[in-house]
């Protein structure tokens, strides 16, 4: 099982190269595209960092339990800063650019805000 799982978890993450660079353009804007994706993979990486932590509370208290519940804890405030943080800035970002056809294809496509 933990092969099969390992294997589906490994498919499952290739967010991480397609969805985010394009959510942080489209929330963010284009002009610091790169150095924020940058950024955001900077902090997968740094949030790394705390899997020794893990290892460190599992030997405290004997059980993965509360490694799971902590991480439940962080996956559940992720949550509501996307709902309550960044999906306002989003519609203000959104709501301030204008759209327009590419040429082409006909199809709708936001516009940067000009500053």
């Amino acid at each position: 099982m933990f092969v099969i799982l390992t294997g589906l978890v490994f498919f499952a993450w290739g967010e991480i190269y397609s969805l985010f660079p394009s959510t942080n353009a489209d929330t963010f804007g284009t002009k610091f595209a790169a150095a924020n994706a940058g950024l955001l993979y900077t902090a997968k990486g740094t949030a790394s960092l705390l899997v020794p932590l893990s290892s460190v509370l599992t030997a405290a208290t004997g059980s993965w339990h509360v490694v799971f519940m902590l991480a439940a804890a962080m996956n559940i405030a992720a949550a509501l800063l996307a709902w309550f943080v960044l999906r306002p800035m989003r519609h203000r970002f959104i709501e301030r650019g204008a759209t327009a056809v590419v040429p082409g294809t006909g199809a709708q496509a936001a516009l940067a805000p000009r500053n």
